[in-house]
């Protein structure tokens, strides 16, 4: 299928590892202007060398999500290299395991800052040239801690649910413009975030973390965790002409892990 994508320009955050760098990978091999955002510069540094020696055009970008005064600055980087951004990949990392109760302020508000405040305003900087050329695609990806809140992920769970309010208010405010808005979720994708959670895990409950993730992997349908690729192949979907008349939608990537409906 051609996803008519070729010659568009993204922006990835948290494109240094994990399911970022994936998808940053899976969208340059379409064709894809990639520019990748991350904190880490060797994560980034090795991102940058896998698009490169497929062929692909890449920026890479130090950036700090919870520096918000550098936004504009970055966009602007990628709009001076690349051209306006069509599609915005919204990707953050996420807080240490913590009960909801008894948290610091100050770390509710950090996190609010670098996972929840830097995506709506980097989301707001890119909507204008959007909204322009009627066309873009906002994927925000979040938890399945939105659907099912995750024990002991009690700020993740919190803040990464005020970006599905978020996402599904934007979505009938630029829906006619031609762009779309779409959270996509992660079951239990094997990265390293899900090997540190499952660690946590083992370590709190005194196992080991064979047993810990034979457990998850034995409430998981296809019986599995999933492969960054497989969730990639689902971002580029959603960034492609083919899905113009999806949107305001929560999409699981998850093997069947989420019970509820």
């Amino acid at each position: 299928m051609d996803f008519g994508l070729n010659g568009k320009t993204a922006l990835v955050l948290g494109g240094g590892g994990g399911i970022g760098r994936v998808v940053a990978a899976t969208l340059a091999a379409e064709g894809v202007k990639v520019a990748v955002a991350d904190l880490n510069r060797s994560a980034l540094d090795q991102t940058v060398m896998e698009i490169r020696k497929n062929g692909g055009q890449v920026l890479p970008l130090l950036w700090d999500l919870g520096d918000i005064a550098s936004i504009d600055g970055h966009v602007a980087s990628i709009e001076e290299e690349f051209g306006q951004v069509d599609i915005l990949f919204n990707n953050t990392g996420g807080p240490p395991p913590t009960p909801a109760s008894g948290q610091d302020p100050a770390a509710w508000a950090n996190y609010f800052q670098s996972m929840v405040l830097s995506v709506i305003a980097i989301t707001d900087r890119v909507l204008p040239a959007m909204r322009k050329q009627k066309w873009g695609r906002i994927i925000t990806s979040t938890s399945s801690g939105v659907i099912a809140p995750i024990p002991n992920l009690g700020i993740s769970n919190a803040l990464r649910m005020s970006l599905v309010g978020w996402s599904k208010t934007l979505t009938r405010e630029v829906a006619r413009d031609g762009i779309t808005a779409n959270i996509i979720l992660p079951g239990r994708i094997g990265t390293d975030r899900i090997r540190f959670l499952d660690e946590q895990k083992a370590k709190r409950e005194n196992r080991t973390i064979e047993d810990v993730s034979s457990e998850s992997t034995a409430s998981i349908p296809i019986g599995r965790y999933g492969t960054p690729q497989e969730y990639a192949n689902v971002v580029v979907f959603l960034a492609s002409s083919a899905a113009s008349y999806l949107t305001g939608s929560t999409i699981r990537v998850d093997g069947g892990y989420i019970a509820n409906v």
